[in-house]
């Protein structure tokens, strides 16, 4: 389904488009990122809190290590620097466990109990670390799409365009170009 070097790959990207699009975000006054915008999550920057709060939940669920999370819809952040601090340093916790991923914790089922659902479910853990990405890649294109509302391009978002690497492990990192 999907190997290591997905894993690495798409902390990368996500650790490049995080960057990107919060300083896209960062350009625009705290009344306008927090305004109601009529998106999922309100405004930019629940957003912007939204996608660090799913992180929150998935990643425990495959390096073992706890994040505070709270409920779902609460910002963790009021603060937008310290929401900043706070995704660059689980950005470099997704990293950190996309360096070290092997197939082996990639395979097999994942137990969780939703606390949305209500309901215990068991999925391919392979699936569950897409579901990880795919959720930042998701909510980041809904935050993207209100910067242009908001007369600000948040430029290139493709994965082709990310700059990635390898580093002398061989391990897929961001770097100063596309070079794998």
């Amino acid at each position: 389904m999907i190997d290591v070097g997905y894993c690495q790959v798409m902390a990368a990207y996500n650790g490049w488009m995080n960057r990107e699009v919060y300083e896209a975000v960062a350009q625009l006054p705290d009344a306008e990122r927090k305004a109601d915008k009529g998106a999922f999550f309100r405004s930019i920057h629940s957003t912007l809190n939204h996608i660090l709060w799913g992180d929150r939940l998935w990643l425990p669920r495959f390096n073992g290590k706890h994040y505070e999370a709270g409920a779902i819809g609460v910002d963790l952040y009021d603060d937008f620097a310290d929401l900043l601090a706070a995704r660059r340093t689980h950005d470099d916790e997704i990293a950190a466990w996309a360096a070290q991923v092997t197939p082996e914790q990639l395979a097999g089922p994942l137990t969780w109990f939703s606390g949305i659902a209500k309901r215990e479910f068991t999925r391919p853990k392979a699936l569950c670390v897409m579901q990880m990405f795919n959720h930042q890649t998701h909510h980041r294109g809904q935050v993207t799409a209100l910067l242009m509302q908001s007369g600000i391009d948040p430029g290139i978002t493709d994965l082709p365009w990310a700059p990635l690497a390898r580093d002398a492990q061989g391990r897929i990192v961001l770097g100063d170009e596309f070079a794998l």
